[in-house]
């Protein structure tokens, strides 16, 4: 059961921790990545567990229905975590981010992989998907854990690019989106945060980046209308972060789906 006390009593801290966040979704992403020192299981960023059991789903799916000669394009790929896991699929997992930080740390922790690529570019701005396109050719597409934190026009704007990266193809663009369906509080309580203490990767997620929503069945058939998208596969998964209580890491109900042009 929600404890609505205790959500009380986080609004203040929560509400200060937000102020700090810049307003520039861009400029929030470059801070955040900037100051990371530590990645993986037990490092910094919240949503970099490094998990075998969430990637085990995903992998699943993507044998299931994508052309595995194909390259695949990581869309927000952090670190890199995602793009290296793709690389052992496919033949070449490009991995894109809007923050510069975070592709170079990518490029540093996949220096020693011969079948990953990166670039700093955003999704969000006309053209991004176009370009890629003239320049790889038919791909596929990943996108994990980003559409929750746009806003809607950039949802839009998002799938306009995923939708000139696969039109005329082949390929296939794999969504999974955290869909936790409580208050932004409940949220919180359930990553382990409490009045007295917000555990450290996630008051440094709170502090710096856009604030999360959610993103399931509903959120996807406005963003991806069906007269431009079909959707060949959808259901829940779970999706996993960082440990940060003593229950190892943190399980948050997802949502993915399988989409491709009509």
């Amino acid at each position: 059961m929600p404890n609505f006390i205790d959500q009380a009593r986080m609004v203040p801290r929560v509400a200060l921790l937000s102020t700090r966040a810049p307003r520039d979704p861009t400029k929030a992403w470059e801070g955040y990545w900037s100051r990371v020192r530590q990645t993986g299981a037990g490092g910094e960023v919240l949503w970099d567990s490094a998990s075998d059991a969430e990637w085990n789903q995903y992998e699943g799916l993507i044998q299931k229905w994508m052309d595995l000669t194909l390259p695949v394009v990581d869309v927000g790929c952090g670190n890199g975590t995602f793009t290296r896991r793709l690389a052992r699929v496919f033949p070449l997992a490009l991995g894109v981010d809007v923050a510069r930080s975070a592709v170079d740390r990518a490029e540093l922790e996949s220096a020693d992989l011969s079948r990953t690529d990166y670039r700093a570019a955003d999704f969000t701005t006309a053209g991004t998907g176009a370009a890629i396109r003239a320049e790889y050719g038919l791909v596929n597409v990943f996108v994990r854990g980003v559409l929750h934190v746009l806003r809607k026009d950039q949802q839009r704007a998002l799938a306009r690019n995923l939708a000139d990266l696969v039109v005329g193809n082949p390929g296939k663009v794999l969504l999974t989106e955290t869909n936790f369906r409580g208050n932004p509080l409940a949220y919180l309580q359930s990553l382990g945060a409490t009045p007295g203490d917000i555990p450290e990767q996630l008051e440094r997620a709170i502090s710096s980046i856009p604030v999360p929503g959610r993103f399931g069945a509903g959120e996807r058939a406005a963003t991806f209308p069906a007269e431009d998208w079909h959707v060949d596969s959808e259901g829940p998964v779970t999706i996993e972060a960082v440990t940060m209580t003593a229950g190892g890491p943190t399980a948050i109900p997802g949502y993915y789906a399988m989409l491709s042009r009509p």
